[in-house]
């Protein structure tokens, strides 16, 4: 399941890019596999990035002779080991909306990035992660959850004053909007219950199999209730 567009951040052969909290490495995997670059996840969870890694197990493109490179490593988002000006591209995605100082993830982020280079931030949108909240407020307490809701504009604005021009925006996953409303309108029984699997099973057979109907359906459903807003930026070429 990929939220941002690598096509539209401009990924090619050579580069180098970072995924920042790359989680179980869906971002990770997609640029390794989209282009002949070196792609680096980090993630602050040590169990996040050992399930990147077994994604990775039995490749035929980590054969000798290949071009494609990956690293991983535990890292916090606030103290980057990597120095200035090290990626082409930069990938945020659903990440700050967990971090209490997401500003200076931000300036890592920058610093981290080369003048040219292309960020692509993702964080759940406003209205249908509000509804979350308010259907079930133990959604948003829960340890290692989402502890802000960002209005996308605010946002933006505070990407750009890190020397950042923006490019664009499009919504994705509207599919999965009514998957976390009924998490959350039936929370305590949410493990057990027969609707919310029934669900499950639906989006994990779409991620699977991309049926033109559900593909089709998403497209058009993104606008209105995508469950995340991707937004893209240019670092400043000076």
């Amino acid at each position: 399941m990929r939220t941002l567009d690598l096509d539209r951040l401009g990924l090619k052969d050579g580069m180098r890019a970072l995924d920042l909290g790359c989680g179980a490495g869906r971002h990770v995997h997609a640029m390794f596999y989209h282009a002949q670059a070196t792609i680096i996840g980090v993630d602050l969870g040590f169990e996040d990035v050992k399930r990147t890694r077994q994604g990775f197990e039995a490749s035929p493109d980590l054969e000798a002779g290949s071009r494609r490179r990956f690293g991983l490593a535990v890292a916090d988002a606030l103290r980057l080991p990597f120095p200035d000006g090290a990626f082409d591209i930069v990938i945020c995605s659903e990440v700050l909306e967990h971090i209490p100082d997401y500003g200076a993830a931000l300036r890592e982020i920058t610093r981290v990035l080369k003048p040219g280079g292309r960020l692509g931030v993702s964080v759940p949108r406003y209205w249908p992660e509000s509804l979350n909240w308010r259907l079930e407020e133990r959604y948003h307490r829960a340890p290692g959850g989402h502890i802000r809701i960002f209005r996308p504009r605010t946002l933006e604005k505070e990407i750009q004053a890190h020397g950042m021009r923006f490019t664009g925006h499009h919504h994705a996953h509207a599919l999965h909007s009514p998957y976390w409303w009924l998490q959350c309108a039936l929370w305590d029984s949410r493990d057990t219950s027969v609707l919310v699997r029934a669900y499950r099973r639906l989006l994990e057979w779409d991620i699977l199999k991309r049926p033109a109907l559900t593909r089709g359906l998403e497209a058009l459903l993104n606008p209105v209730m995508g469950k995340s807003i991707a937004m893209y930026f240019t670092k400043a070429a000076a």
